[in-house]
């Protein structure tokens, strides 16, 4: 578990980061986002003990950054926007390396390999020179430098910048292997990909925080109501008004889009203080009415970034 507690980073007269409190549970995956020049990169920097903040506390697992960093650090496994990667090792080279700068006793370290670089899956090429490698090596290599020492916390700074789509399938099943048994501390631009690994976000603008929450919660927050769209197989008539006596159903309205077969498209508007998805489905079931889609018409993780940091919005 990460805490921070009423942060403060001065430079001059500036405070880049004013004041900002949150934390990390355990097997969590926190997507920590932020416009440029908000005070994410300090923030990050000084979690991982880079730089010294002006005020406030950051502890990992109950160890002080600044009082105990020895012990702090030992927690912690980064990944930079850039992996300090050494284009004339090969991998494996690289990874012993790395052990040796994190003290990692000998006896352990052939196990410990062993795991990462299967977990990675950077097997087949252990024994190729870094620079050699595909984008997408070198950031699993990069991963795997930040799990060395069995690190509790994963700090992962643009972990898919210049990626193929491919290569970002692949290392968001890794970011979600890796959260079963790692805290991870996610920040990225591509928001699509936050969407799909975070549980929660925290949104960062202007050298405080704007938004903690999960991004159903903050959709629920920033429209006020939550918008499904439901197509199922039943009659035309008379489903709305039936659908509307469910609890917290604000509004149903039904469209007809294949008569032929009785298929209707509806949109539903619930409450937001109500999870309505559950009754849908087995109300929809005691009526013999098969759902074929139920998907959220919520604000996306790009609307909601938007409203908040441009101001239009506090959630």
């Amino acid at each position: 578990m990460i805490e921070i507690n009423n942060l403060v980073k001065r430079y001059g007269d500036k405070k880049a980061v004013n004041g900002i409190s949150f934390t990390v549970n355990d097997d969590e995956v926190l997507g920590f986002l932020g416009p440029n020049g908000a005070g994410k990169s300090t923030t990050m920097n000084i979690i991982t003990g880079y730089l010294s903040s002006t005020s406030g506390t950051v502890k990992v697992n109950g160890h002080d950054i600044l009082e105990e960093p020895e012990l702090a650090k030992k927690e912690i496994g980064y990944l930079p926007e850039t992996p300090p990667l050494y284009m004339d090792m090969t991998v494996k080279e690289y990874l012993d390396f790395i052990c040796d700068l994190k003290g990692v006793a000998k006896a352990k370290r052939k196990h410990m390999l062993e795991r990462i670089i299967t977990l990675v899956k950077i097997a087949d090429v252990t024994d190729r020179l870094i620079g050699n490698l595909s984008k997408g090596y070198k950031q699993r290599v990069g991963i795997a430098q930040a799990m060395v020492g069995d690190p509790s916390i994963l700090i992962l700074d643009e972990p898919t910048v210049g990626l193929d789509p491919n290569q970002i399938i692949e290392i968001r099943r890794l970011i979600k292997s890796l959260a079963k048994s790692h805290s991870i501390i996610i920040s990225s631009h591509i928001l699509s990909e936050i969407q799909e690994v975070a549980d929660r976000v925290v949104i960062i603008n202007n050298g405080y925080i704007a938004a903690v929450d999960s991004l159903s919660d903050l959709s629920k927050r920033l429209s006020g109501q939550t918008k499904l769209l439901m197509t199922f197989g039943g009659p035309a008539k008379d489903c709305s008004a039936k659908i509307r006596t469910l609890p917290g159903i604000a509004s149903a309205v039904p469209k007809v889009i294949n008569s032929k077969v009785s298929q209707i498209e509806i949109t539903l508007v619930g409450e937001s203080s109500t999870e309505i998805r559950s009754s849908i489905f087995f109300f929809m079931a005691q009526q013999g009415w098969p759902i074929l889609e139920l998907r959220s018409m919520d604000p996306s993780l790009e609307d909601i970034f938007i409203n908040i940091t441009a101001g239009k919005r506090k959630v």
